[in-house]
């Protein structure tokens, strides 16, 4: 019966013999773990001659030797030789050298797990007796979508160093929220979370998990950002795992540069997992894309708190798609400041409210008249506002439309 061992294969010296396709889809895996790899093969396929001319790994363009084990810490025996592969095998046994063998994994002394990786845990299944790499890749797919579903409780167990997760919970679907970032909820021992974003998911954390709400609004800010820093570093430097849960990218307007900063500071260990920014998400949602060949080529992203800034009204005049977030009080402002700088009055703006949830819901008119419509039709906040040709209605379905040039 094989024993179960997970083996750490940084800057470990690992010997490739043979280049055809098993030879290229398992190495890119020792790459990934950082192994010093060595490709021994006359010819080899387009992936390993790519990575080769990048020096991600050395080829050696020749037959493989015996000698080439010496000095190895592990070895694929993945020549088209049975032969080769099973001589080579009985070397690495004498050098003491881990080895794989492709063509008959019972005279190798290892087998590749079929693994999957969730945050900090890595999951890996093998066949104890005969191989069947078709079976352990099965149940390696469904143990990983139960896991990466948040249907299992990956909070430590032991005593650790605590750190703190910046996540990005996409504009408010939870379907939008990334793998990892629902990983590393089910890692957390404290969620910090925001008001908006895919809140909805806190509803199926275990009950031991310590949730604090800080989220603002336009007009309340019960938390201020310090104290917010605060609570991270002090509940990470209780030992825990704490996520800092926050709507749309954390690096978009979500203050989360600062967060990083006060882990820094204090020591912290910090992991930041980007998440769908609202910015550009939301639009898609609705069929408005801030990109159109034809159309607009740029794109400006800017926050209702910094009013008409000439960046914004300059790329207006250049005929740039410009997206505002956190804009509806100031979108009077907004538009007729750019009037006044030259825009065109009739520039299409669209306002859409609560982007992705139930409560989606879009507004349309011209610059000229947008505020007044948004006023007469109460939006509110949060709302993405698209400010360009872009959002003019019925786009997608116009000639102009993926034109080709």
């Amino acid at each position: 019966m094989t024993s179960l061992f997970g083996l750490d294969l940084r800057g470990k010296r690992v010997v490739v013999a043979g280049g055809g396709k098993v030879a290229t889809r398992r190495l890119r895996r020792f790459l990934s773990e950082g192994a010093d790899v060595v490709v021994i093969a006359p010819e080899v396929s387009e992936d390993i001659e790519r990575l080769a001319s990048h020096h991600d790994l050395e080829w050696r363009r020749r037959e493989v030797e015996e000698a080439d084990l010496d000095g190895a810490w592990f070895a694929l025996l993945a020549t088209n030789d049975a032969d080769v592969n099973a001589r080579l095998a009985a070397r690495a046994a004498e050098l003491r050298v881990w080895c794989i063998n492709a063509s008959d994994a019972s005279l190798g002394s290892a087998r590749a797990a079929a693994t999957s990786v969730h945050g900090d845990l890595g999951i890996g299944v093998i066949s104890l007796e005969s191989p069947d790499p078709a079976r352990v890749r099965a149940v390696r797919d469904a143990i990983a979508a139960v896991v990466d579903g948040g249907e299992v409780d990956l909070r430590r167990r032991r005593p650790g160093t605590g750190r703190v997760i910046l996540v990005g919970s996409g504009p408010g679907d939870a379907g939008l929220l990334t793998i990892r970032g629902r990983q590393a909820l089910s890692e957390a021992d404290v969620v910090v979370s925001d008001r908006l974003g895919s809140t909805a998911i806190l509803s199926t954390l275990p009950y031991g998990v310590e949730v604090v709400n800080v989220g603002k609004s336009p007009d309340n800010h019960p938390v201020p950002q310090a104290e917010i820093n605060k609570l991270l570093v002090e509940r990470a430097l209780e030992g825990k795992t704490v996520v800092r849960l926050k709507g749309g990218d954390p690096f978009v307007f979500g203050r989360g540069g600062e967060e990083v900063n006060a882990c820094l500071s204090a020591g912290v260990e910090y992991e930041v997992v980007p998440g769908i920014t609202s910015a550009l998400s939301v639009p898609a949602s609705v069929g408005i894309p801030v990109t159109q060949r034809g159309v607009a080529a740029s794109v400006l992203i800017t926050t209702g708190h910094a009013g008409a800034e000439p960046a914004a009204i300059a790329a207006m005049l250049a005929g740039a798609t410009v997206l505002v977030l956190m804009g509806v009080t100031a979108l009077p402002g907004i538009a007729s400041a750019a009037i006044a700088a030259g825009v065109d009055a009739t520039t299409p703006v669209a306002v859409i409210e609560s982007g992705t949830t139930v409560h989606e819901r879009v507004t349309r008119g011209p610059l000229e008249d947008i505020a007044r419509i948004a006023s007469e039709t109460g939006v509110k906040p949060p709302a993405v506002i698209v400010i360009g040709e872009v959002a003019r209605p019925g786009l997608l379905a116009s000639p102009i439309a993926g034109t080709p040039t």
